[in-house]
């Protein structure tokens, strides 16, 4: 176990980065590392053999860590629960937290299932359609500009740990999918195409979905090799997206 360096000032500069880090969204662009907070990310983190580059506790807990967390990161420092809770981005804060380096050198992987997010801008959505993407088989998520950001704090809670399973791709322009090879893609309607539980799906298959209130846009419906529906026997007008792709990515994984 490394030992813990124990940081008692608010305005200590490494937590000053933190709390920069957790509460802008896009900050972990230019930082290159990201923060995730709680045992079940953090757990997810680690099963998936990620290396943090600094663990932090707060006091009470660290007594009380796990011993793969206590041992997981290259530096680990340890904070009052007063200065956690200001660091923390949740409303009931957790007492332990990783910040992690992001993917480097990350290209689209051609032939891969893959889910296509175009400009999805609720973070909630964006992250329960990865977990999603992760539970059904896709392996690949790729994301249009206007989408929200993948690796933001929000993202990563609503996915919880989805990320370290995806190849994750964002600020991506259309033509740019061209490297997916000829992978049919499959576009959601709420009015248009056959109804999805009647289909005999391709796989591997690329699925978009599209922006919570205008779909797709006219670019990704010209390029569908297949238009969809979800039958709504109830009546209602249209679904939820992350509730619609939850629906096409199952259907899609009883083909695989």
């Amino acid at each position: 176990m490394n030992t813990p360096i124990s940081i008692k000032s608010r305005d200590n500069p490494l937590l000053k980065e933190l709390r920069k880090l957790v509460r802008d969204n896009t900050g972990y662009r230019k930082a290159g590392h990201f923060w995730v907070e709680g045992e079940h990310l953090c757990s997810a983190a680690l099963q998936r053999q990620q290396k943090p580059k600094v663990a932090v506790f707060s006091e009470d807990y660290l007594a009380v860590a796990p011993v793969e967390y206590t041992q997981a990161a290259i530096k680990s420092i340890v904070i009052p629960g007063g200065l956690f809770r200001e660091l923390s981005g949740l409303e009931s804060p957790s007492a332990v937290g990783f910040v992690l380096d992001l993917p480097v050198d990350i290209n689209i992987q051609p032939q891969v299932p893959t889910v296509l997010l175009d400009r999805v801008q609720d973070a909630g959505n964006v992250g329960s359609i990865l977990r999603s993407a992760g539970a059904f088989g896709f392996r690949q998520v790729i994301a249009t500009k206007g989408t929200a950001a993948l690796w933001s704090p929000k993202v990563l809670r609503s996915a919880m740990g989805a990320h370290f399973g995806l190849n994750l791709i964002e600020g991506v322009e259309i033509d740019a999918l061209e490297a997916l090879g000829p992978l049919p893609l499959i576009v959601t309607s709420s009015h248009l195409g056959a109804l999805v539980q009647n289909l005999k799906l391709p796989q591997p298959c690329v699925w978009a979905f599209g922006h919570e209130g205008q779909g797709v846009c006219p670019d990704l419906f010209a390029r569908a090799a297949m238009l969809v529906q979800i039958g709504q026997p109830g009546g209602e007008e249209s679904l939820n997206v992350a509730a619609a792709a939850a629906i096409c990515l199952h259907a899609s994984s009883l083909t695989f």
